[in-house]
């Protein structure tokens, strides 16, 4: 993030990743605009163009020319929207971050009472799309995505994707977003001990062009999913992973060679040519392999993580 004492201190900063929204950046702008200025007059609106190739830049140029609170990055090709947001997190100086969508699906007349939540002492703030206004082939999969998080994560929204939140800055400069993980920003924010609560927002349909999503992003969410778990639950404890899988696959094998050898003392014969004894033997081999990755995993987890105590969620320090 920018970390210049030379210019004037901000309140709020409200990224927007955008991506072919030629035709809605004029209204968005318009309606920040009524609402902003209202609650502070430290503002500034950060676009980040995501290689739009409709004139989504030239749009965004001129308003830039036009206001100096509203600042432009502009990708050479499209990176997707957690580069996005890594950018405008990196280049906003605000002390609380409002994210929002530049479809004109999110209304930015909430953005108070998103406010009012971090003024109660929450660290992000979460909307949750009441009612959706989009076609049963995107809310159907959004729910059952939305349940599965909820079940392997703990952590209780019905929303997990909506872009529109707030942010205090620490939240911001904790979190290291890639690839998909924007998806996931409340789960990442939860588990490194921040609080994080949701709100219903207003939910409007899209009013030009097309969503830029399609059904394949559920498959990517659920594989990020497993990142996620893995990265957060277990990179400080690979063995409890590992471990788990080598056990079960362990005595899976165990059970079956077990299985086999009353029977051969039974005289049923021969079982050597069965394929459940290789099943048998390979589960036992895959069994100790894992375990022995998982202590493997736990001595460089040692060396390169312990001895440096780096990337601790520390909350304050004193003295």
């Amino acid at each position: 993030m920018t970390d210049d004492l030379t210019q004037p201190s901000i309140d709020i900063s409200v990224v927007i990743p955008v991506f072919n929204e030629q035709e809605s950046l004029p209204v968005l702008y318009d309606r920040l605009l009524a609402v902003l200025p209202g609650i502070t007059r430290q503002f500034e609106i950060i676009f980040v163009d995501d290689g739009s190739d409709d004139g989504s830049f030239g749009v965004l140029e001129e308003l830039h020319q036009r206001d100096g609170r509203v600042k432009v990055v502009q990708f050479r090709r499209n990176l997707g929207k957690s580069a996005a947001l890594a950018v405008g997190f990196e280049q906003a100086r605000g002390e609380v971050i409002i994210t929002m969508d530049a479809d004109l699906q999110d209304e930015p007349s909430e953005i108070p009472r998103f406010l009012d939540s971090i003024a109660q002492g929450y660290d992000l703030v979460s909307g949750w799309k009441y009612p959706r206004r989009d076609p049963l082939s995107k809310t159907l999969p959004s729910l059952l995505f939305n349940r599965v998080v909820q079940l392997m994560t703990g952590l209780r929204l019905h929303d997990f994707n909506c872009g529109f939140k707030a942010y205090r800055r620490e939240v911001v400069e904790e979190l290291r977003i890639y690839g998909e993980l924007h998806r996931y920003i409340p789960v990442l924010a939860f588990w490194r001990g921040f609080r994080v609560t949701e709100i219903q927002v207003r939910h409007h349909p899209r009013q030009f062009g097309r969503s830029k999503y399609g059904v394949e992003r559920f498959l990517r969410g659920f594989l990020d999913l497993l990142t996620v778990l893995f990265l957060n639950r277990y990179n400080r404890r690979p063995l409890h992973l590992f471990g788990w899988l080598g056990l079960l696959t362990f005595f899976a094998g165990l059970a079956i060679v077990l299985y086999l050898s009353i029977l051969w003392f039974e005289g049923v014969r021969p079982i050597g040519t069965r394929p459940l004894l290789s099943f048998g033997v390979l589960f036992l081999f895959m069994g100790v392999q894992f375990v022995s990755f998982g202590l493997l995993a736990e001595m460089v987890l040692q060396t390169m993580v312990f001895s440096s105590h780096e990337d601790y969620p520390i909350k304050r320090k004193l003295g």
